[in-house]
């Protein structure tokens, strides 16, 4: 039997293709067109690392060693890539717990900056299956990370294989630095022009004792529509900086263009909010409590609007999420259940009790899950958090003997 006839390749006629395009003449090549993932990411980076428009919002900054509550003016995305690189300069005391030291450097004029820990540094071999350096592949291949095996559990602040990286394509300049003394090897390598260039590695020798990286990168301002670095953003870089001081805890120095962090628990970091109140002539009670290795709460008052300040493995989580419902709702419980228990007629409902709290939480979550690449809000079931956070019958008495008694024993509305 004679094999059948290949069929002809297909052919496109262009006077068809543009009839079948839009009304401005367009081919379906160009209407259809396929990008590579990097091409996409800077055509679309609302997507990754939020708006690249500039925004105006009230939020918390750091300034002359306070927090200080004002409208913002800021461009989202730039705000992003850099709390990618610090978060995972944060990350690396939970893969190494002798890392003492977090150094952070944010020279306006260079339109540069620089992030430094000295925990362990990154592996300086060869990975065998994708033949290029390990510090090449996690900073400079899309979609690697060490933490995709969710049957691992890992209370880091990486996620899905995106982070640094996003900050490297988002960059003219990008410089990753490491000191690998278990294998004896220093690596430098720059990549440019939104990671689309890369030099060849250096490497030298390094001592056994050195172990660190470091993160330098320069901001493609004009991918935010941006000329220099605004303060209002870098407001917001250093009040990130004091953040990962209060919940990094004691045991890491945090600095700051080359000043120490005066913050060195998240006691003291809660504290700043807490001056803040009492410099407009409202004195706060608190209720601070340690109650693990994972959670730290306070509870404070707010003035009949719910308000929170929370973190996940060091991400500043703003809108809060399943970890400050977790903590809110227990106190709100027990709040409730007394004044309804001691007047019959209150009818205390949650939300009414919620709207005077002020809750502060630093917890580190397994494998935290969050609304979107920007992750503002935690979205793991409490079932999933790796821990457990019961608040203490003595943290709850004094929950509502000092913050929320002289209230709510006046009466306020169910409503």
């Amino acid at each position: 039997m004679a094999p059948a006839a290949k069929k002809p390749p297909l052919k496109s006629s262009s006077s068809h293709n543009s009839a079948a395009g839009d009304a401005a003449g367009k081919t379906i090549e160009e209407m259809y067109q396929k990008k590579t993932q990097l091409e996409h990411i800077l055509l679309r980076p609302d997507t990754y690392v939020g708006s690249v428009q500039n925004h105006t919002q009230t939020l918390w900054v750091y300034e002359d060693g306070a927090m200080v509550n004002r409208p913002v003016s800021y461009v989202p995305g730039l705000y992003k890539i850099f709390d990618e690189i610090l978060v995972n300069a944060a990350d690396n005391k939970q893969r190494d717990p002798s890392m003492d030291s977090l150094k952070v450097d944010i020279d306006v004029e260079g339109c540069c900056i620089s992030i430094y820990n000295n925990g362990d540094g990154v592996p300086v071999e060869i990975h065998q299956e994708e033949g290029v350096y390990v510090p090449e592949l996690i900073f400079g291949h899309l979609l690697t990370s060490s933490n995709y095996d969710d049957n691992e559990r890992k209370t880091t602040g990486g996620r899905n294989g995106y982070g640094a990286k996003l900050a490297n394509i988002f960059s003219t300049e990008f410089v990753i630095e490491t000191a690998d003394g278990h294998r004896l090897k220093r690596y430098r390598q720059v990549f440019s022009e939104n990671m689309g260039k890369k030099s060849e590695p250096e490497i030298k020798k390094c001592k056994q004792s050195e172990n660190w990286t470091r993160v330098t990168f320069k901001p493609d301002l004009a991918k935010f529509n941006m000329t220099e670095l605004e303060a209002d953003v870098v407001a917001l870089m250093r009040k990130r900086v004091v953040d990962m001081a209060g919940t990094l805890g004691k045991t890491v120095k945090v600095e700051l263009n080359g000043e120490k962090v005066a913050v060195k628990s998240f006691s003291d970091y809660v504290q700043l909010y807490i001056n803040s109140a009492s410099k407009e002539g409202i004195d706060l009670p608190r209720i601070y409590q340690k109650i693990n290795d994972r959670w730290e709460v306070c509870v404070s008052l707010s003035e009949g609007q719910f308000q929170q300040v929370s973190f996940v493995n060091g991400i500043a989580t703003i809108r809060g999420g399943t970890h400050v419902d977790y903590v809110a709702n227990q106190v709100a419980s027990h709040v409730m259940g007394v004044v309804n228990k001691k007047n019959k007629q209150a009818n205390m409902k949650l939300h009414t009790v919620k709207g005077y709290l002020w809750v502060f939480v630093n917890a580190l979550i397994d494998n935290p899950a969050f609304d979107s690449q920007t992750k503002e809000t935690l979205t793991t079931r409490q079932g999933s958090f790796g821990s457990t956070c019961e608040l203490s019958d003595e943290f709850l008495k004094k929950s509502l003997v000092r913050v929320l008694l002289p209230i709510f024993f006046l009466g306020p509305s169910s409503n």
